[in-house]
């Protein structure tokens, strides 16, 4: 049985397409819902005209800057978390960034998993969600732990390491569908990382000698799978 989590309302600010959709891709796929705006003004639009429960907010907007944005949104009473994702990462962005109100800030190229951690830390620090976050995982007799990042079978505990987790959680969330290599890149790597590499090949097998070599299906021409009965 697969445990289901809460859905809460995460706003990006993006103009670039192609990371908007791979966060959005993401986040959707971990339970979240979410909304993508391209501007400064739909954004502060949105923020102060709807409730969202966090803001992924772009620095680089095409017509204003982000930081502005986040003044505006704190010098009008907006409490959200904000999380600024932008290239910038001179030491005064950051500074300015974190002192304007933001509660974290992540620099360009990322990876997702640490996004997703940083927006689960701050919803953990949000006493109104913070109770309601995933804590495990279960497919069949193997339970995930969200918390502790590691898998239990039966009365033994398995350590996994970041990428071996993240890549765990994807098939966990998705038990018994086909997840293709370019799908499980773009999840777990990130979306800079080479669509030709062998890289889910290599972490399928470390999956397989820690939780069963019959965990994880080899779906012929198309992927791999989650055994919905593991």
């Amino acid at each position: 049985m697969k445990v289901l989590i809460s859905m809460y309302r995460i706003l990006m600010a993006e103009d670039e397409p192609r990371i908007s959709s791979f966060v959005q891709k993401g986040l959707n796929s971990h339970g979240f819902t979410t909304a993508i705006t391209k501007t400064a003004g739909e954004t502060l639009n949105l923020v102060l005209g709807s409730e969202f429960d966090l803001l992924i907010l772009d620095l680089g907007l095409p017509d204003q800057d982000g930081l502005k944005v986040l003044e505006e949104l704190r010098g009008q009473g907006a409490t959200l978390p904000i999380i600024i994702l932008t290239a910038r990462d001179d030491i005064y962005d950051k500074v300015t960034g974190l002192e304007s109100g933001a509660d974290d800030y992540i620099t360009k190229p990322f990876r997702f998993e640490e996004l997703l951690a940083r927006v689960r830390a701050r919803f953990r620090d949000t006493s109104s969600v913070s109770s309601s976050i995933d804590e495990a995982l279960q497919v069949g007799g193997i339970r995930l732990d969200l918390r502790t990042r590691r898998a239990q079978i039966g009365d033994r505990t398995i350590d996994l390491p970041a990428r071996e987790f993240v890549l765990a959680e994807t098939f966990f969330r998705h038990p018994g569908q086909v997840l293709s290599r370019e799908q499980l890149l773009d999840r777990v790597w990130g979306y800079d990382y080479s669509p030709g590499s062998n890289i889910v090949d290599v972490y399928v097998g470390y999956l397989r000698k820690k939780l069963g070599n019959d965990v994880v299906e080899t779906v012929r021409g198309m992927g791999y799978r989650l055994r919905a009965s593991s």
